[in-house]
C-alpha cells in the first residue's frame, strides 16, 4: 500500500488524475503536482472550465456527438452534405477526421466497438440509431470509418449486416501504408492489408 504525500484532497486528485487515458499514478502525481503549484493560473481556471463542462456538456441524440447543443454544432451545420454519413467509434476518431478536413459530412459516432469479453456488445452500441438514419430520403452513402483493429473490423462487419436493408451505398475507408509512411517501419498486417487493398493507378 502506498504511503500517503498529502491531505485527502490532494489524495483524491491524484486518483481521478490516474484513471484517466495515459496516465499512471506517476504522472498523475506529477500532474497534481502541478496544478498545486500554479493553483491561480491553472488549478483553479481548470477546476472552472470542468465544472462548466459537467453542467453544459451533452451528447448528440442524432449523432452521438458531445457538444453544448442539442443537436450538436455539425448537425446543425447547412453547408455539411447530408446525403453522406461517415460512422466511426468513439468522438475522439469524429475529432481526428474533423482535423484532417476531409469531408464535410455528417456523422454517426458508435460509442465504442464490439467485444464480446469486455461485455459490449450490439445492444450497447449506438446502431439502432444508425440503421433509423440510413432509412432517410436523403442518405446515400454511410462509410464505414472504424478501427483496423480486430474488434473494430468484427464490428464493421456487424454494421454492415445491420445496414443491409437500407438503400444506400456502403464503403469503408481503405487501410494501409499511411502518408509518410516508410515500409520498414510497418507491421505485417499493414503491409498485407496495403497489398491486397492496391488499385490500379
Amino acid at each position: 500500500m502506498s504511503k500517503s504525500i498529502g491531505g485527502p484532497e490532494i489524495e483524491r486528485l491524484i486518483l481521478l488524475l490516474a484513471r484517466l487515458p495515459g496516465l499512471g499514478p506517476r504522472s498523475a502525481r506529477k500532474a497534481a503536482l502541478a496544478l498545486v503549484k500554479r493553483r491561480e493560473d491553472l488549478l483553479e481556471p481548470l477546476a472552472s472550465a470542468m465544472r462548466e463542462a459537467a453542467d453544459k456538456i451533452v451528447t448528440c441524440e442524432t449523432c452521438g456527438n458531445v457538444d453544448t447543443t442539442n443537436p450538436c454544432t455539425l448537425c446543425q451545420d447547412p453547408r455539411r452534405d447530408p446525403s453522406l454519413i461517415v460512422v466511426v467509434e468513439e468522438v475522439g476518431d469524429l475529432w481526428a477526421l474533423e482535423r484532417a478536413g476531409v469531408l464535410r459530412a455528417q456523422y454517426h459516432v458508435l460509442g465504442g466497438h464490439l467485444s464480446p469479453l469486455d461485455g459490449i456488445g450490439p445492444e450497447q452500441l449506438n446502431i439502432p440509431k444508425l440503421v433509423e438514419r440510413a432509412h432517410a430520403s436523403n442518405v446515400t452513402e454511410i462509410i464505414l470509418a472504424l478501427n483496423a483493429t480486430v474488434e473494430g473490423q468484427s464490428t464493421l462487419h456487424y454494421v454492415k449486416e445491420m445496414l443491409a436493408g437500407s438503400d444506400v451505398t456502403i464503403s469503408e475507408i481503405q487501410k494501409g501504408v499511411p502518408v509518410g509512411g516508410e515500409l520498414d517501419y510497418l507491421d505485417e498486417g499493414t503491409l498485407s492489408t496495403a497489398i491486397k487493398s492496391r488499385r490500379p493507378i
